[in-house]
């Protein structure tokens, strides 16, 4: 496994619309292992391969329960609606209220190419809406409705 450079926000891979995985092999394991080892040394909770510089629809998000892979997701079905705050590893430092649904059904396909759905509530729930944006270019600042100051940052982190 490798640790894998962050793209952060200005590269323009972040602004593009990424294909589907169609090969299902031991580049695409190696690539989500890679992907898992940098979300964590980056303590993160999310992160979708063009944040590592690969324009394919695949991301992994780790709340606390383990590493859940979804290659290909597809939300197909939400309800609710939650005020959050987010953050994202490409913008580092930056934090902003966002409104997200408070659950979210999702159809992926796994490593080895077999679908399967998911459901999220809560930070699942805004970190599949937050990761599956990143596959179309999306960046969490589109949705914020407003971005935190410095000062309530500090206070966030203390």
């Amino acid at each position: 496994m490798a640790i894998r450079q962050i793209v952060k926000e200005g590269d323009d891979i972040l602004t593009k619309k990424c294909r589907p995985v169609v090969k299902f092999d031991e580049r695409l394991a190696d690539l989500l292992d890679d992907m898992a080892e940098t979300l964590h040394l980056a303590n993160g909770v999310g992160l979708a391969a063009p944040q590592v510089g690969i324009l394919r629809r695949l991301v992994i998000i780790d709340i606390g329960e383990g590493v859940i892979e979804l290659i290909n997701p597809k939300i197909i079905a939400y309800s609710g609606d939650q005020e959050s705050v987010e953050g994202c590893l490409s913008c580092p430092g930056e934090w902003g209220i966002t409104h997200r649904p408070e659950y979210v059904k999702v159809k992926a396909q796994n490593r080895f190419g077999e679908e399967f759905t998911i459901d999220g509530k809560e930070l699942l729930a805004k970190a599949f809406c937050h990761e599956i944006d990143h596959l179309d270019g999306i960046l969490y600042k589109q949705k914020v409705v407003r971005m935190l100051t410095p000062q309530e940052i500090e206070e966030m982190n203390s």
